[in-house]
């Protein structure tokens, strides 16, 4: 019998892939072989079909656990560098896009957006005072390179939906993703309440990070209630609504102060762009005074704590009014930050150049100068822009509950960003930016929707 040369070329294959195989069983554990296996089958799947990659990458967003390699220095506490599945999704679905430009020669690189150029300024800007920090020795070379390679990331992630989100379809089945993983998390939270412990997302190691999934849950929280009060289906409000019901539980016992105040300015924008804001919001301001009436005891001590702490060593007194240690030594350090930010008042120590501060603003500043801080505020600014743009010319009811939702939730953020690192947090940031990337492409949906039915 003759082979031909294609029955060769298999033949070889198989028996070079059987004897890799047998090697790599004899160096490895069968556990290891196994996980190896479901990891390169996610890959391939993300690789051969860009649209599952961005469905696998919305359940790992919350449901990835991480693997830390190596450490760090300077503004991270001593924590290495943490490595998750969607790390290596991003990048299979950033190779895949790029493969797919170089062979169709008529799609663009990246999509124009009016988030582009404030995205880009703020990456610049970090990545250029990180790079003066280390030449001046402020900044850990592989610190600040993998955590300005972090906040580009995050940003990756709206360039992604952004190039890949075509129909509105596709866009009702990444919300429905988000909001099951979003369910999923909350089912596990409540799981967590009996122990008597601080609430927090899975895969967020022995501690958890309960503020880090207060913010989570504040912002998607506000998408499903921008989605809940534009629905115009009995079915989209029952499954909306039971949403927000199961999210509030592990909210609340996440005793996380950050995601408590941010939760006031979510629910009241939320409000103030319902069609009957008068009463929405009179009952929002009602339930907001009597809360203190059916909360938990457990979540009132935490609240009342702040100011009802006994006398400790290092408290700020304003009058006859303490604060708590934890509340004054994060004051503190904001009052250091402004203070050491005269030294480098133009671009700042450099990112992870000075040391760690759990809130937002005060850190861009001491770390990128006050043009980072231009550059951060603007991108903020542009990002509401988009927002309340898409309110105006959208007509599509499904989308006005997207973007209300994203307003609501944005504004959630930053008010959350006083107490934490909000805009670096990966758990929440990723979600962020990939609605920001579906908000961006709204308007271009509903007028290739329009013409496709003229």
């Amino acid at each position: 019998m003759i082979l031909d040369l294609k029955s060769i070329i298999f033949f070889v294959s198989f028996i070079l892939s059987a004897l890799g195989a047998g090697f790599l069983v004899s160096q490895f554990s069968p556990s290891m072989m196994l996980s190896a296996m479901g990891a390169a089958g996610i890959f391939l799947i993300a690789f051969l079909n860009t649209e599952w990659g961005l469905f696998l990458l919305i359940f790992s967003m919350l449901l990835s656990p991480e693997i830390t390699v190596g450490t760090t220095s300077g503004a991270t506490l001593g924590r290495g560098v943490s490595l998750r599945l969607d790390d290596f999704l991003l990048l299979v679905i950033g190779l895949t896009w790029f493969f797919k430009t170089a062979y169709f020669k008529n799609l663009g690189l990246l999509k124009k957006t009016c988030l582009n150029n404030p995205i880009f300024l703020y990456i610049l800007v970090c990545a250029f005072s990180t790079g003066a920090g280390i030449m001046a020795g402020r900044v850990s070379p592989k610190t600040g390179f993998f955590y300005v390679l972090k906040y580009f990331e995050y940003c990756f992630v709206f360039f992604m939906i952004v190039n890949h989100v075509e129909s509105k379809e596709q866009v009702k089945k990444f919300i429905f993703c988000i909001l099951l993983t979003c369910f999923i998390t909350s089912i596990v939270g409540i799981i967590q309440i009996p122990s008597g412990a601080r609430v927090s997302a899975p895969f967020e190691g022995e501690t958890g990070e309960p503020n880090t999934f207060g913010g989570y849950l504040v912002f998607i929280g506000a998408i499903a209630g921008g989605l809940f009060s534009t629905s115009d289906n009995l079915k989209g409000k029952v499954l909306t609504g039971f949403l927000i019901c199961v999210m509030i539980f592990p909210f609340i016992y996440t005793r996380s102060r950050s995601s408590y105040l941010a939760f006031i300015p979510m629910v009241l924008i939320l409000g103030a762009m319902s069609e009957r804001k008068v009463l929405v919001l009179s009952v929002m301001l009602l339930c907001l005074a009597l809360s203190p009436l059916f909360l938990p005891g457990a979540v009132k001590e935490r609240i009342f704590y702040t100011f009802n702490q006994p006398k400790e060593r290092g408290q700020i007194q304003i009058g006859k009014i303490r604060i708590d240690t934890s509340t004054s030594e994060r004051l503190n350090s904001w009052k250091n930050a402004v203070k050491n930010w005269t030294k480098h008042p133009l671009i700042g120590y450099g990112v992870t150049g000075y040391p760690f501060i759990d809130a937002q603003f005060p850190k861009v500043l001491v770390e990128t100068g006050i043009i980072g801080l231009s550059a951060f505020i603007y991108l903020l600014y542009s990002i509401f822009r988009l927002g309340f743009k898409n309110l105006k010319i959208l007509k599509d009811p499904y989308h006005i509950g997207i973007t209300r939702g994203f307003i609501a939730g944005s504004a959630g953020l930053v008010f959350h960003a006083i107490g934490a690192n909000t805009f670096i947090i990966v758990r929440i940031m990723e979600p962020f930016w990939f609605l920001a990337g579906i908000a961006a492409v709204l308007y271009e949906l509903e007028n290739k929707s329009i013409s496709s039915h003229n």
